[in-house]
């Protein structure tokens, strides 16, 4: 295993890829980490460049390929915001040189992908860790806290809704568009890009299902996009059910989850935490639950950088649910959901 990284000096850290629309907010949580310094970013194209430059100090080195950028600028560890299917090549040359791997959810495209990344981070010896923006939330901290502290009693169901009105309809970046409605590129459509949320809620909160039943749509058919933009999908457990809804297709951006256990439920939003007794009758007000007030998060929980290199300098485990073990368990619930839609079964999960 790599060794605790001396107190007294920053995280070499490098950024590989700009053409994922999360990584202007990832400069930004570099930004405020005072033991982090940000060497190097590779990216070869040309306006995105530019448009880094403008962000980070100068200082920064900048490459087109990030291999030389990871001999020359030897980063410690680095942030991935590429497409899904370029996460396993890029691990594999981290791990080459033992320099921690932390990238945007999902982990890889498929699970033949993410069996290897876990494989390879884990005979290197190096940190892989797979970021979730929900992951940081206080009301994910607070949603996750009581159901383990038995507050909800056995968890029964698990409602998740993440999506949006589509990536075109957002305005994403024609770099992002290029490979997120690219089936060998993201993995999918809908499906991979929030259905992923749902696979890893359920893997925290409910473990490993014992199958996988899906359907996906193509609503915007004057499109002509060669992936899914709705997708439903149904985990199915001994003693209770997932049921994820993922979709570009809604009139608004949505993002919650909806806990219920035989003593009440629990529904984080992007906004708060709500939790309804059993048995309670809701008012006008709260028709969803009761507001809870949520604690601050500490500072080395609190954002996907400061997670990482908080990990590195003090040689702890990436945990759950940014660990790498849950995240291949989420691409092979991805996977079974393709399978799935393609042969209109429910597909059997190995435990």
């Amino acid at each position: 295993m790599l060794a605790a990284q001396s107190q007294t000096t920053s995280t070499r850290l490098a950024v590989v890829g700009l053409d994922h629309d999360h990584v202007w907010g990832l400069l930004e949580d570099i930004a405020k980490e005072p033991e982090v310094e940000l060497v190097a970013i590779a990216d070869p194209h040309s306006e995105l460049v530019e448009r880094a430059r403008k962000r980070v100090p100068a200082s920064v080195n900048f490459f087109s390929d990030y291999v030389r950028m990871l001999d020359e600028s030897k980063p410690e560890a680095v942030i991935v915001a590429t497409e899904n299917g370029k996460h396993l090549e890029i691990l594999g040359e981290c791990a080459k040189r033992r320099i921690h791997f932390s990238t945007e959810k999902p982990m890889a495209a498929t699970a033949a992908d993410a069996r290897e990344m876990a494989r390879l981070a884990r005979e290197a010896g190096i940190k892989l860790m797979v970021n979730y923006w929900n992951a940081w939330t206080p009301a994910t901290h607070e949603l996750f806290h009581r159901v383990y502290a038995g507050e909800l009693g056995p968890v029964q169901k698990i409602v998740v809704q993440y999506g949006h009105q589509g990536p075109k309809e957002i305005g994403v970046s024609k770099y992002f568009a290029d490979w997120l409605y690219d089936p060998v590129k993201n993995g999918g459509g809908a499906l991979v890009d929030f259905g992923c949320y749902g696979a890893e809620w359920a893997l925290w909160l409910k473990g490993r299902p014992k199958s996988v039943y899906a359907y996906a749509l193509k609503l915007k058919t004057e499109q002509h996009n060669a992936v899914d933009d709705d997708a439903t999908i149904l985990l199915e457990y001994a003693d209770g059910t997932v049921i994820i809804q993922a979709s570009w297709d809604w009139p608004y951006g949505k993002g919650g989850v909806e806990v219920y256990g035989p003593k009440g439920s629990l529904l984080a939003t992007d906004d708060g935490l709500l939790f309804r007794a059993a048995g309670t009758r809701a008012d006008a007000a709260h028709s969803e639950g009761e507001p809870i007030a949520l604690k601050p998060v500490e500072h080395e929980t609190s954002s996907p950088i400061a997670y990482f290199v908080w990990c590195i300098r003090n040689d702890k485990p990436i945990e759950n649910p940014v660990a790498p073990e849950l995240n291949v368990s989420v691409n092979e619930i991805l996977d079974a959901a393709k399978e799935s839609i393609k042969t209109h079964r429910a597909v059997e999960l190995a435990p």
